[in-house]
């Protein structure tokens, strides 16, 4: 299963997250959810890098399925736009009855 907690601070701005673990649903390379989940996140990432000057801190382990993301200071318009979607897209999953049990979502107040 996909683990994601995503670090909300008390404006409820998203702070960052961290994903953990494989959604297992199918073999490496057929997995839909966690391409899916994968392209959303890092997409997000990619997005807040290429189009907002938000400092940022980052770790990837690609064998545990483990990102670790953190922004430096309270998130710009458009980064907390970007992040907002991306928790919707995440969040949208997990409730979905199709997958719900393959990816979990949960909220950390930072």
């Amino acid at each position: 299963m996909i683990h994601v907690t995503i670090f909300m601070s008390d404006r409820h701005e998203c702070m960052g997250f961290r994903t953990s673990g494989h959604a297992e649903m199918a073999e490496s390379g057929k997995d839909i959810v966690c391409a899916a989940t994968s392209m959303l996140i890092i997409n997000t990432m990619n997005a807040i890098e290429t189009y907002t000057d938000d400092a940022f801190t980052q770790e990837v382990d690609q064998e545990t399925g483990m990102i670790e993301y953190h922004l430096l200071n309270r998130p710009t318009h458009d980064a907390d736009l970007l992040l907002k979607a991306m928790i919707l897209g995440l969040e949208e999953s997990a409730g979905s009855n199709d997958y719900k049990k393959y990816i979990k979502v949960d909220i950390e107040e930072v």
